[in-house]
């Protein structure tokens, strides 16, 4: 059996388990393949893993639309990291008798790189850690958390720890999602509202929703119109739920007070693309997830998919 393993960015997958129990497994012994580049093009991707039984894709790294998966009959096994991956075509996969399964994940990381970025454009960190290096000293004026208001969009398993971390600063949280209800918020330390009312009442909002038809372009013109002039955006869930030609629009004309992203429309981010360049931001390249216990986790979780299918037990599907 023959496996691929893609856009393993820092090469670590195979040095982030134990994959023995798969490269030496009693009755089919499996080759893997660890591939460290991103091919954005279908045609390329087919190519590359004709030859391939098994795909392992990080996340949605690289999606698996209808014409890829028909376009590979040798497919047999697709693994994800993660609990969920909108990006692989699941009909088109059970179609092609092509087993989709997923691992356990960590909502740790994610929250933790949240409060990183908070504080980076709370206390303009990376202006003056530049300034020192560079010879100087002091530039800005830092913002304060505590007695100020965090607005979250969503409070799920990863928004209800930014939550709590919200709380221990000092700072009132309030926050929206669909399916919250004013008890659920309370558990969480929250008080529920509005979108408008968690947008235009917040000093800090950060995005923790799951992209979807109902949280697409959810944060656009008329949204980021409603923050204050001086508010902190951030977001480490999905590019998308942010309009991007909107955020670029209010952030050109002096609007908002910082915006921190992890997560882009397109991924990785085009080296020309006009955020790169916008002001009052700070961009990391979607490193939410990317840590040593959660690639650990991630990976030791592919090794018990393969094996589990490998021995024909049941797997995580998706």
């Amino acid at each position: 059996m023959r496996i691929a393993v893609l856009d393993d960015y820092q090469g670590v997958a195979l040095s982030s388990a134990d994959w023995r129990p798969v490269t030496d497994h009693p009755s089919t012994p499996c080759t893997v393949d660890v591939f460290r580049d991103h091919l954005s093009e279908a045609d390329a991707l087919v190519e590359r893993l004709t030859p391939y039984d098994a795909v392992v894709v990080m996340r949605e790294r690289t999606p698996l639309p209808a014409g890829v998966l028909t376009s590979l009959p040798r497919l047999r096994l697709v693994v994800t990291t993660g609990r969920r991956n909108p990006s692989i075509d699941l009909a088109a996969a059970a179609a092609a008798d092509i087993t989709v399964c997923g691992t356990d994940s960590l909502a740790t990381a994610p929250a933790e790189l949240t409060w990183a970025l908070i504080l980076g454009l709370a206390r303009q960190l990376v202006p003056e850690a530049t300034t020192v290096r560079a010879g100087g000293w002091q530039t800005t004026v830092g913002r304060d958390l505590a007695g100020h208001t965090l607005g979250l969009l969503g409070l799920g398993r990863i928004g209800t720890q930014v939550a709590a971390v919200g709380r221990a600063f000092g700072m009132d949280v309030v926050a929206w999602s669909r399916s919250l209800t004013p008890e659920r918020a309370a558990q969480a330390g929250a008080h529920s509202a509005s979108v408008d009312e968690v947008l235009s009442g917040s000093d800090v909002v950060s995005i923790h929703l799951v992209l979807g038809e109902g949280t697409r372009g959810l944060v656009s013109e008329r949204e980021l119109a409603l923050l204050r002039p001086d508010a902190l955006l951030v977001n480490t869930s999905r590019g998308p739920i942010i309009d991007e030609r909107a955020l670029l629009a209010a952030l050109e004309r002096g609007h908002l007070g910082g915006v921190a992203l992890d997560v882009f429309d397109e991924e990785p981010l085009p080296a020309d693309h006009p955020l790169r360049t916008a002001p009052r931001t700070l961009l990391t390249p979607h490193l939410g997830y990317v840590t040593r216990d959660v690639y650990a986790t991630f990976f030791t979780g592919v090794v018990e998919d393969v094996t589990a299918y490998l021995a024909g037990s049941p797997v995580r599907t998706l």
